[in-house]
C-alpha cells in the first residue's frame, strides 16, 4: 500500500527516485485491491491516468516540472472534468460527461497532477454520512461498519486508506472538515471566494467552497498555493494578490492566543471528543500558546439559519435538472409538465427532494419574510459573533463534530439528528471564514477524532501554520488504518 504524503511524493519525483508512471501504477493497484470494500472511488480510468503520468514524466525530463507535477490526486465527483463522467453521485447526472473543466481542477491539471479518479460523495453534496450517493455508501477505512462522514466522504476515505496522497473536496456546511475528522486526515475550507467555484456543481452558491484534503497541513498548503486564483468566470471569486500559504509553517506558537468558545465545550460532546479537545489544548500550551475563553452566542441558531438558506439556494440551483438539455430524462410521460415531474421524481434521491421541498417552501409567498429573510439576518449575527471572538484571539479551537463517525444506517431514519451533527461546522460557512480540521486522537473504539482551527478572513496561512506545528509535535496524522 503506498503511504506517501503529497510532499514525500513530490520530493521523490523531483529527485527521480520514482517515476510518475510507477507512482500512478502503485496507487491504481492499491485501488483495485481495496476500493471494492470501501466504495470510495466511483470512476477510475487506468488508461487515462497512466497517459497523464507519462506526460508528467516527459515534463519532468524536460525540466518544466511544477512542484506538484506527477503527484496523483482524486477529485470529488462534484467537479466537472472534461471527458470524465461528472455525476455528482446522482442518478440525475449518471450519464453526464463534462464538456469543460472546473477552474480549480484545471489549475491542478496545469501543474501536472495526475488524476486517479472520481471520489464518491453524498448526492449533490447533500448529506453528512456519504450514504445518499446513488452509487451506494462509502465506508470508513478505519472500520467499514462506520460512515466516513460527508459530503466529501469519498475524498476523505481515499486519503485515509492511502489510495491517494491528496483529494479535492467541497465544503458547504462542513463537508471537508467533518469527513476529514471522521477519517483521521487534514482538510481546509478556505475563505469564501478564494478558490473559484466555476465548474463545481452548485448546491448552495453562497456557501460552497472547494478545498484540499490530505494527510498533513503542509500538504494542504502546497495544494492551496496552486488551487487559489482569481477567476473572472466566477462572480464570487476574489481578486487578490497571490499568496504563499506555506509561509507560516515554521512560525512558532509561543504567544499565540487560542480562543475556546464556551458554547462548543458543553455536554453535547462525547467523552472521546472532549479528550481530543483537551489533548489539543495541552499540545498548544506546551508550545507556548495562550488559551482565551470566547463566546459565539448564536451557535444554536446557526443550524436552522443554515438549513433555511442552503435549502432555498438548492431549490433554485437544482431547478435546472428538468430532463430537457442534459442528464436523466424519464422514459414515460404524457406532456412537458409530466416529463419534468417524472424526471425529477426518478432522478433525485430522498434527501435531495427533502431539501428542495424545504427550500421551495421558505421562498414561497407568505413565508419568505418569516423564514428566508430572518435566516439572512441571523447569518449576519453569526458573522458578527466570530468577529467579536477573533478580536480577542488569533485562532479559535473547536470540535469538528460532537462524536466520532456514526455507524452505517444509524442516522438514516432521523434527518434532524443528522443535521444537528453539523452544529460545529455550519457557522463557519454562514460567516464565510476559513477553517481547518486535523486529527487529534482516537475514540475508545479506535475511530479517529478531529478538531478544527478557525481563523479570520484570509488567515489560511496562519491556521495552516498552527496545524503544522501541532503535527510536528504529535503523531495522530501519521497513523493509518490497517
Amino acid at each position: 500500500m503506498p503511504a506517501y504524503t503529497l510532499k514525500q511524493a513530490s520530493d521523490l519525483l523531483a529527485q527521480k527516485q520514482i517515476s510518475a508512471v510507477e507512482l500512478a501504477q502503485e496507487y491504481l493497484s492499491a485501488i483495485a485491491a481495496q476500493n471494492p470494500a470501501l466504495n470510495a472511488y466511483i470512476t477510475v480510468d487506468a488508461e487515462r491516468t497512466l497517459a497523464e503520468a507519462r506526460a508528467a514524466d516527459a515534463r519532468i525530463a524536460e525540466g518544466r516540472a511544477h512542484a506538484l507535477t506527477g503527484v496523483p490526486i482524486a477529485y470529488k465527483d462534484i467537479f466537472c472534468h472534461t471527458g470524465w463522467r461528472s455525476a455528482c453521485s446522482s442518478k440525475m447526472l449518471d450519464n453526464f460527461v463534462a464538456p469543460y473543466t472546473a477552474t480549480v481542477v484545471q489549475n491542478l491539471v496545469d501543474a501536472g497532477m495526475v488524476t486517479l479518479g472520481r471520489a464518491n460523495m453524498d448526492e449533490f453534496a447533500m448529506g453528512s454520512t456519504n450514504e445518499t450517493s446513488f452509487y451506494g455508501a462509502t465506508r470508513n477505512p478505519w472500520d467499514t461498519n462506520h460512515v466516513p462522514g460527508g459530503s466529501s466522504g469519498g475524498s476523505a476515505a481515499v486519503v485515509a486508506a492511502r489510495l491517494a496522497p491528496a483529494a479535492l473536496g467541497s465544503d458547504t456546511g462542513g463537508s471537508i472538515r467533518q469527513p476529514a475528522s471522521h477519517c483521521g486526515i487534514t482538510g481546509i475550507k478556505p475563505t469564501y471566494g478564494v478558490v473559484s467555484r466555476f465548474g463545481m456543481v452548485a448546491y448552495a452558491s453562497s456557501f460552497d467552497q472547494a478545498g484540499p484534503m490530505a494527510q498533513t497541513a503542509e500538504d494542504c498548503a502546497l495544494l492551496l498555493n496552486t488551487m487559489a486564483s482569481f477567476d473572472e468566470r466566477d462572480s464570487t471569486s476574489l481578486e487578490r494578490a497571490v499568496e504563499d500559504y506555506t509561509r507560516d509553517l515554521q512560525q512558532p506558537l509561543k504567544g499565540l492566543k487560542v480562543g475556546l468558545p464556551k458554547e462548543y465545550f458543553g455536554s453535547g460532546n462525547s467523552a472521546d471528543v472532549q479528550a481530543a479537545l483537551q489533548a489539543s489544548i495541552d499540545l498548544l500550551k506546551a508550545q507556548g500558546a495562550e488559551m482565551v475563553e470566547v463566546s459565539l452566542p448564536q451557535t444554536e441558531l446557526s443550524i436552522p439559519a443554515y438549513y433555511v438558506l442552503a435549502s432555498a439556494e438548492a431549490s433554485t440551483n437544482l431547478s435546472r435538472y428538468d430532463g430537457v438539455r442534459y442528464g436523466h430524462r424519464a422514459a414515460q410521460f404524457g406532456d412537458l409538465e409530466e416529463m419534468y415531474s417524472n424526471t425529477r421524481a426518478e432522478g433525485f434521491g430522498s434527501e435531495v427532494k427533502r431539501r428542495i421541498m424545504i427550500g421551495t417552501y421558505v421562498l414561497s409567498h407568505g413565508y419568505y419574510d418569516a423564514y428566508y429573510l430572518k435566516a439572512q439576518k441571523l447569518r449576519r449575527l453569526v458573522a458578527n459573533d466570530f468577529q467579536a471572538a477573533l478580536a480577542q484571539c488569533d485562532v479559535i479551537l473547536a470540535p469538528t463534530a460532537p462524536t466520532a463517525a456514526p455507524k452505517l444506517n444509524e442516522l438514516n431514519n432521523d434527518p434532524v439528528q443528522a443535521y444537528l451533527s453539523d452544529i460545529y461546522t455550519i457557522a463557519v460557512n454562514l460567516a464565510g471564514l476559513p477553517a481547518l480540521a486535523l486529527p487529534a486522537g482516537f475514540s475508545a473504539q479506535g475511530l479517529p477524532v478531529g478538531v478544527q482551527l478557525i481563523g479570520n478572513y484570509f488567515a489560511e496561512a496562519k491556521i495552516l501554520g498552527v496545524a503544522h506545528q501541532m503535527q510536528l509535535n504529535s503523531d495522530w496524522h501519521t497513523r493509518a488504518p490497517a
